[in-house]
């Protein structure tokens, strides 16, 4: 089991979400989140001044999967996601130890759906 974890563009959310659809990825947490990368943020001008912009508006997908969910939703993610522009986002993959599903207490794989 894993944890996916990825931060993308806002607008590409729900290109993103339909590719996961079409791969049978279903249960997913979305987060409007504020961060910044490499491109450090954007300046703006307010009143006739320059200020530095420092976080830029993201969203964040949060995904349980098992195993062989892993590839399948990394490929929608990245290419529903991607523009080729800095800024596109990242995606973390992380170990899942456990999970229980609350209603049935199903727990491990088969809590995740």
């Amino acid at each position: 089991m894993k944890y996916i974890i990825a931060i993308i563009q806002p607008d590409r959310l729900d290109t993103v979400l339909d590719r996961l659809t079409e791969r049978e990825i279903h249960l997913v947490t979305v987060s409007n989140v504020l961060g910044r990368g490499r491109q450090k943020g954007v300046a703006e001008i307010y009143r006739s001044h320059r200020e530095a912009g420092s976080l830029l508006k993201k969203v964040k997908l949060e995904i349980a999967v098992n195993d062989e969910f892993v590839k399948p939703a990394i490929e929608a993610i990245t290419g529903a996601g991607r523009t080729g522009q800095i800024g596109d986002g990242k995606i973390f993959v992380l170990e899942l130890g456990d999970v229980v599903r609350i209603r049935t207490g199903e727990t491990g794989g088969t809590a995740i759906g």
